[in-house]
């Protein structure tokens, strides 16, 4: 059964990492030792996609991780922030009201 590259193209990357079927590694490798131009395409994404230092890697993820917390602690800051300036202009509104317009509320 022939393949068409697109399909290969498709399958690629799965083959570069390992994890892709014993199905597929077959029928890619089928179709790499025909094809130069899907080779050639796996030759630069092994050049592309090389990964150099697992060390690095994982230093960049911890401040990835680091900078995550950091945001979500402000996004809570921020909406605790707005919340009570939301609560403290309403009372400000409902004062004035009760103060100069002369709405008053009932209690039942």
């Amino acid at each position: 059964m022939k393949v068409s590259c697109e399909v290969i193209k498709d399958l690629l990357p799965l083959y570069h990492d390992g994890v892709c079927s014993n199905e597929s590694k077959t029928m890619i490798e089928k179709h790499l030792a025909e094809c130069d131009k899907c080779k050639a395409e796996l030759q630069l994404m092994e050049q592309s996609l090389h990964i150099t230092d697992r060390e690095q890697n994982v230093s960049e993820a911890e401040a990835i991780k680091k900078l995550s917390k950091k945001w979500q602690k402000g996004m809570l800051k921020s909406f605790l922030k707005g919340t009570i300036i939301t609560i403290l202009n309403l009372a400000v509104v409902l004062l004035i009201f009760y103060l100069f317009v002369g709405i008053r509320i009932v209690y039942i």
